[in-house]
């Protein structure tokens, strides 16, 4: 049985038996202070009240009644209908957070936690890790930057599909991100100058094998004892502005990167939907506003405070390595073709083989040793004359004679 004035627990019934013998005198209050495992103090407050109350005197006053602490109930109702309304799926740290500064209740992510679960509208979720070696961080922010792209439903189907190119320092767990409609060559370079002008280069960039940052072309055997290496547009870039580039084998050895994905694909979603975000130019407006508060609390301080990123001079143009470049042979009527199209240079390369090269604003520039040469696309290719050629065939035809040829006519009067 339980109650409020009856002794429910073994504890209890042992505590009293030690308490009784004390009041008996068969032993010491100091004695009973060590068995019970409480100051002697403590020892004499319980004889007392033994004494008076007899054996409810080792019940504890507060049981059966509430802790003056205790969050009300028209509060518990509250705070699971603005979840229901508001923030279903959140996560209860997550709703915590927006409880509090959107609503003003302030509540423990614990205590939303037992009471989601006892409504029935969140469930306990067990993660399975597996064993692998914790590598450090880096001890600068700037000396490594993981990058990748997260192809989510940012918008929930509000707008169309993106994919967010984001960087994350190993050192400092600063992140620098950007909305693009895919995940390729130019969204990569653009994602990069943008961090480069705001941070700096990093020393290395930690990369998955992507096509868009590791080239999967084969080569021949002959090729492979030459030593050649195929790189991507990227990989090519990053090359000459001296980033060292590192591909991981596994999503588990780039964890940083993708433990970030599942944050904002679960806070950043949510406050895109209380903020009724619909088109990618609204997203990457309020991305940085985002960064800003996600940096301050989710950020950690590196063990060296200096920073390794490195600042270009005003005058470097980084759009002339941030760019797709690719090499073509001129003909002799000084033209070249490029992707399915023919253009004609109006003066003079000085050299057979010229520079094609896509810019990130999406212009085209050829270039012959270092200047820019100009050229006009070519619409209309000339027409070739048409050339009839001689059936041979019918020189091994019979000829027949007409319908109203006088030899039918003959023919058919013999005949008859």
């Amino acid at each position: 049985m339980t109650g409020k004035g009856i002794i429910v627990s073994i504890r209890e019934l042992s505590r009293l038996k030690t308490i009784q013998e004390a009041i008996e005198r068969h032993i010491t209050q100091k004695t009973a202070s060590r068995t019970i495992g409480i100051s002697e103090r403590q020892v004499r407050r319980i004889v007392r009240e033994v004494r008076e109350r007899g054996e409810k005197g080792i019940i504890h006053k507060a049981r059966g009644k509430s802790s003056p602490k205790k969050i009300p109930v028209k509060t518990r109702e509250k705070v699971l209908k603005l979840y229901r309304d508001q923030y279903p799926g959140f996560g209860p740290t997550f709703a915590a957070e927006k409880l509090f500064e959107v609503d003003g209740i302030r509540l423990s992510k614990e205590t939303l936690r037992k009471w989601l679960i006892e409504a029935g509208i969140w469930s306990a979720k067990r993660k399975k890790s597996l064993h692998r070696n914790w590598r450090p961080r880096k001890e600068r922010f700037g000396e490594m930057a993981q990058l990748d792209g997260s192809h989510h439903d940012w918008l929930e189907g509000r707008g169309p599909e993106l994919v967010l190119m984001a960087y994350i320092d190993d050192a400092t767990n600063n992140v620098f991100g950007r909305f693009y409609d895919h995940e390729g060559t130019m969204p990569a370079m653009t994602s990069f100058k943008k961090y480069t002008n705001k941070h700096g280069l990093p020393l290395s960039v930690y990369l998955d094998r992507h096509s868009t940052y590791k080239a999967k072309k084969k080569f021949t055997p002959w090729e492979d004892i030459e030593g050649k290496e195929s790189m991507t547009q990227f990989e090519r870039a990053l090359g000459e502005l001296g980033v060292k580039v590192i591909h991981a084998y596994s999503p588990q050895a780039k964890g940083r990167v993708e433990r970030l994905f599942g944050t904002l694909q679960d806070r950043l979603v949510k406050e895109m939907r209380l903020r009724n975000i619909k088109t990618s130019a609204e997203a990457n407006n309020y991305l940085p506003k985002y960064l800003l508060t996600h940096n301050k609390k989710f950020s950690v301080c590196p063990a060296n405070t200096s920073n390794a990123h490195i600042r270009l001079p005003k005058d470097f143009d980084l759009d002339s390595v941030l760019c797709i470049k690719n090499y073509r042979t001129v003909k002799n009527d000084n033209t070249i073709g490029y992707k399915g199209k023919l253009y004609q240079l109006l003066e003079d390369a000085g050299v057979k083989r010229i520079t094609v090269r896509e810019n990130l604003d999406g212009s085209m520039q050829l270039l012959g040793k270092e200047n820019s040469l100009k050229y006009q696309e070519i619409t209309e290719r000339p027409k070739k004359p048409e050339v009839h050629h001689f059936d041979r065939r019918k020189l091994n035809r019979l000829a027949q004679p007409a319908k109203n040829h006088p030899w039918r006519n003959l023919y058919y009067k013999e005949t008859l």
